[in-house]
């Protein structure tokens, strides 16, 4: 099964991503973890994007996303199915990622949207204070960027949606409620 998760940040895409790889037996694929392997790892212009972008606190752009993704897709442990945390973020992504893996020949069976007001979503990131990067005591989820990032994540969330609800494969999931009571309304909905 391949399985992306959508919502804001502080939806608990994370977590319920941990959780129904548990129960499935699938590996979780991140974007945040594709940006600071390549932040870690790459010295070329890749790395440097990444780097730029934890430092400032932003997501890193479409056309260095589609590089990353393009790359980790290809890797062996993709192709047998997967839930995706943090891609895709907006309607170019989506479509990228259909693109790439119909490719392989499979595609998204199920797209679960973390639904959560916007105001919540701000108030569990100003609580999380994640640190910009391991041993920073800069914080990633300062005010402002946590303001900016949800700004942009607004700009981008029915188009996502109505992709995947078209395609018949949308998961609307109240997110403003326990995780365990989020992911019993997951597992219920996706049986």
């Amino acid at each position: 099964m391949h399985v992306v998760f959508y919502g804001p940040e502080g939806s608990g895409k994370g977590t319920q991503a941990k959780l129904l790889a548990q129960k499935l037996n699938l590996p979780i694929l991140t974007s945040g973890d594709l940006v600071r392997e390549a932040a870690t790892n790459d010295r070329g212009i890749i790395g440097d994007v990444c780097r730029q972008a934890l430092s400032e606190g932003k997501y890193v752009a479409d056309s260095e996303m589609f590089v990353l993704w393009k790359h980790r897709l290809k890797r062996e442990d993709a192709r047998g199915g997967w839930i995706m945390d943090g891609f895709p973020r907006n309607l170019e992504q989506a479509k990228f990622l259909d693109d790439k893996i119909s490719k392989y020949g499979y595609r998204i069976e199920k797209a679960i949207f973390l639904n959560l007001p916007e105001a919540v979503s701000y108030e569990r990131l100003i609580k999380r204070a994640r640190p910009l990067h391991q041993g920073s005591s800069e914080l990633h989820d300062s005010p402002e960027r946590i303001k900016s990032r949800l700004a942009i994540y607004k700009q981008t969330e029915i188009e996502v949606i109505d992709y995947y609800r078209k395609q018949g494969v949308l998961i609307e999931v109240n997110a403003d409620q326990s995780v365990e009571g989020v992911h019993k309304e997951i597992l219920a909905k996706i049986q």
